[in-house]
């Protein structure tokens, strides 16, 4: 046994009643309400005892039954010195008893003394405790030497075991505990982790519309300025109601995949790639359904790539190719090259910059680099 376990208090937890069954509880109750009833009838049963001594040995019981009480408190407490003065009262009490004929209710409380210090009090300073509480009920034990040591024997082993059992349920409630901080820091983790994917959303949506909203605008407005034809400012006009109208519909999209409710990725980029020219698309492997963050990463990366390429290579030939494989699934978006188009200006540069962060978030990665033909775009997502 190390030096800490023989200084060491048994826990709160131990001490308290908390995680005891009500069976045990009420059980427990009748034991002391037994006792209790033992030691009046003994106090009154003595003939010994009339008048002011039946007054005298009731209040001892009460007495008793009060400083066993503050025990009960200070072992709680672990408040040693308190705790030490309080079962020097009892065995006191018990000595006073004894001299004065209540040998009964003395026995009853050195035994009890000796039970409850092996339960409640650090191992170093139970046992001199229970020693001298035992001890005392040896002496005066009127049974044969072989049935005096037997109860010893028991009563210690009582102690012993009452403590054991008080420590299991000791941790058995710190482990409980634990498990519930770690459940509550597991939900407020998942509903951090929610509301930044519900902010990623708001904002590839919203950035990405209303950055190309504001080109055409800013388009407009010069146009105005410069005293242009009618046609050319109603052009960009049309052009930002367009942004509008299907940022409206991602943002329908965004709020329907936050509900759960998506339509399949490979119907999506169809769609996609049916608004943009020369651009065309091919599943392979065994498809399989994917979670809302990974779908949705994996559109969110077909739109940047696509929209990139009306901004950097307009005209230009599109090939996107969604592989599904063992372990998981790779979006390729490459484009032939071409000119620059109308929304070069548009956003803020750091679409593709989002696009990896959300894939390294999933276990994955993003890749987009030029070569001799033109641009390609790699997404790898686990799944």
């Amino acid at each position: 046994m190390t030096e800490n376990a023989w200084t060491r208090w048994p826990s709160r937890e131990a001490l308290s009643r908390a995680g005891i069954s009500r069976a045990r509880r009420s059980l427990a109750w009748g034991v002391r309400l037994l006792v209790l009833t033992l030691l009046l009838w003994s106090a009154f049963n003595q003939s010994h005892v009339h008048g002011w001594g039946v007054v005298g040995a009731v209040a001892g019981v009460v007495v008793t039954a009060v400083v066993s009480w503050g025990f009960f408190r200070t072992t709680y407490a672990h408040r040693l010195f308190a705790s030490l003065l309080l079962i020097a009262v009892l065995l006191a009490l018990a000595v006073v008893a004894e001299t004065t004929g209540f040998r009964g209710p003395a026995l009853v409380i050195w035994c009890g003394c000796g039970i409850t210090a092996l339960e409640r009090l650090p191992v170093a300073i139970a046992l001199p405790v229970a020693s001298v509480a035992l001890a005392s009920y040896s002496a005066f034990n009127n049974d044969v030497w072989l049935t005096t040591a037997a109860t010893v024997v028991g009563l210690a082993l009582a102690g012993y075991v009452m403590r054991l059992d008080s420590e299991a349920r000791g941790h058995a409630q710190r482990l409980l505990a634990q498990e519930r901080a770690a459940r509550a820091a597991e939900a407020e983790s998942a509903a951090l982790a929610e509301r930044a994917r519900i902010a990623r959303e708001i904002h590839d949506v919203l950035a990405h519309s209303l950055s190309a909203q504001m080109v055409h605008l800013e388009a407009a407005r010069l146009l105005i300025e410069r005293g242009a034809d009618r046609e050319q400012i109603l052009e960009r006009v049309v052009a930002a109601r367009g942004m509008a109208r299907d940022g409206l519909a991602e943002t329908r999209q965004a709020l329907s995949a936050l509900r759960g409710e998506l339509t399949p990725l490979e119907d999506f980029l169809t769609a996609l790639v049916g608004s943009t020219d020369g651009a065309e698309v091919t599943v392979t492997g065994a498809r399989r359904a994917l979670s809302a963050e990974a779908s949705q990463t994996v559109r969110r990366v077909a739109q940047e790539a696509l929209t990139n390429v009306r901004k950097h290579a307009h005209g230009a030939k599109v090939q996107v190719r969604l592989d599904y494989s063992d372990h998981e699934v790779m979006l390729k978006v490459r484009d032939s090259g071409g000119r620059p188009g109308e929304l070069t200006g548009a956003g803020n540069g750091y679409g593709l910059l989002g696009m990896r962060e959300r894939a390294e978030l999933l276990g994955g990665s993003l890749q987009a680099g030029r070569d001799d033909e033109g641009f390609e775009v790699r997404l790898r997502v686990p799944v």
